[in-house]
């Protein structure tokens, strides 16, 4: 009992460093300027691969790389991923550096409604009837948020599908974090290296010509970038999904103060009404999962507790 509590433990400071992480994201990408928010996603990528380069080499676990490369039903969902990650970091950098990080919170708050969508019409998934209204008062709430902003909510709605776009297709392809992780951006990386190149050709490119302190930022966006996740990992391995589930809530609650606060973007009353409503889908959301969840538990208890009388 005390392993499993203190494993317990373990994984609830993962998760919370993860998403705390993510959370201070929005005040990391404005101190690459002058470099634009392509070239930002570019070495993110690069960088990213250099550093699940050591790690693969220090866990020793280049044979299960090289197990997946030579799979086809595991590169094809990989691929798929390394697509829609490249939409959420680029989506994620450029809102944040071009003063739309209220706008990027939304994009994770409304996530785990898209996820479920996505479960709906690609699982064909029946839905509990909180869970219809929840989804209904968050899309009411896009609808709100679109007058208001006179426009569709486009960088939130990116973030939102494509981040549960590839949480579904990472739970198909079923691999380690740092395996997964260095498949996707050995994928990705020559055509970053490929705009890179263009850059400097091009006399654009900022890494090497802004100064040291650029260049070292621009290089750590292979850590922050992998920290997190492998600190996700290890979490997911150890909590709940209903944890997790709440716990995601943390990182968008504090991308949406450093906008409001730091960043001093506009709520107008509009807006906060959008906010509120999503919200208040997800307290619906997550009550009807642990609600669920503590029902399913005491079925299964009662069920192996006539097992064992009988």
């Amino acid at each position: 009992m005390a392993s499993v509590s203190t494993d317990s433990k373990a994984g609830l400071l993962y998760g919370i460093g993860a998403y705390l992480c993510w959370g201070f994201f929005p005040l990391y990408w404005p101190l690459l300027e002058p470099a634009s928010a392509y070239e930002v996603l570019a070495h993110r990528i690069v960088w990213t691969l250099v550093f699940c380069v050591g790690l693969l080499t220090i866990t020793h676990k280049w044979s299960a790389f090289r197990s997946i490369i030579g799979q086809r039903r595991l590169m094809v969902p990989l691929a798929l991923a390394s697509v829609v990650i490249t939409l959420n970091w680029g989506g994620f950098i450029w809102g944040v550096t071009n003063g739309h990080v209220i706008e990027t919170s939304l994009g994770y708050f409304i996530n785990p409604l898209m996820t479920v969508l996505l479960g709906v019409f690609l699982l064909g998934e029946n839905l509990r009837r909180l869970q219809w209204l929840a989804v209904a008062l968050g899309t009411l709430a896009v609808v709100v948020l679109t007058v208001d902003y006179g426009r569709p909510p486009w960088i939130a709605l990116l973030l939102a599908t494509s981040f549960a776009t590839y949480g579904f297709l990472k739970k198909r392809a079923n691999l380690g974090t740092v395996e997964a992780l260095s498949v996707e951006t050995t994928i990705l990386t020559p055509f970053a290296l490929a705009y890179l190149v263009f850059l400097q050709v091009g006399g654009t490119l900022t890494f090497g010509h802004e100064g040291a302190l650029n260049t070292t930022l621009l290089i750590c966006t292979g850590v922050v970038t992998a920290i997190p996740l492998l600190m996700f990992g290890a979490a997911a391995t150890r909590l709940s999904l209903t944890t997790i589930g709440i716990l995601q809530y943390l990182g968008p609650i504090l991308q949406f103060v450093f906008g409001l606060t730091i960043f001093d973007e506009e709520m107008g009353t509009a807006r906060w009404i959008g906010f509120v409503m999503v919200w208040a889908a997800l307290v619906i959301f997550t009550s009807d999962a642990l609600h669920t969840r503590r029902r399913a538990k005491r079925t299964a208890d009662a069920c192996a507790a006539e097992s064992t009388a009988i």
